[in-house]
């Protein structure tokens, strides 16, 4: 930025970063609480209505890959998983014989090998873009309180 900012400037576009981690105490609280800040301020910086555009678009945009990776996850599971949706695997194909209630779970039929997969694969992409989100999140921060304009690189601009 050509002008400088000050020192209240550059608290308000990093506070307005740093209050995205409220989410670990307040429900959405990663867009509520930056969205605050960034409409009561916005009018009285560019500094601060980019930071506040930044923040907003990256939550969102996280917000849409977790989304994303969840729906993709259904079909792996489905698809590891074939006979789970059978009844008679866990023994409920004869409840209409009320006098024949039999339950049999047969450890080897479960195969567990098989469940760890797709979970270790769907609970890795999320761990990544809870990382992702973490690292950016302190590094916009930081930079912010500098008095730099921070991008986030895998923010898709919801907000222009």
């Amino acid at each position: 930025m050509e002008t400088t900012l000050t020192k209240h400037e550059r608290n308000l576009g990093a506070a307005i970063h740093a209050s995205t981690f409220s989410k670990f105490f307040v429900p959405f609280g990663n867009f509520i609480i930056p969205l605050v800040l960034w409409t009561a301020n916005k009018n009285d910086s560019e500094f601060i209505y980019h930071n506040g555009k930044q923040a907003l678009n990256f939550q969102i945009s996280m917000f849409l890959y977790s989304i994303v990776l969840g729906i993709i996850s259904v079909p792996i599971f489905i698809g590891f998983f074939p006979d789970i949706f059978d009844l008679d695997f866990f023994g409920f194909g004869h409840m209409n014989s009320y006098n024949n209630l039999d339950f049999n779970f047969d450890s080897d039929s479960l195969n567990f090998g098989s469940w760890l997969l797709p979970f270790g694969i769907a609970g890795m992409m999320q761990g990544g873009l809870f990382i992702v989100n973490i690292v950016y999140t302190i590094l916009a921060t930081l930079r912010t309180n500098e008095g730099q304009l921070f991008q986030y690189p895998i923010s898709i601009k919801f907000i222009k």
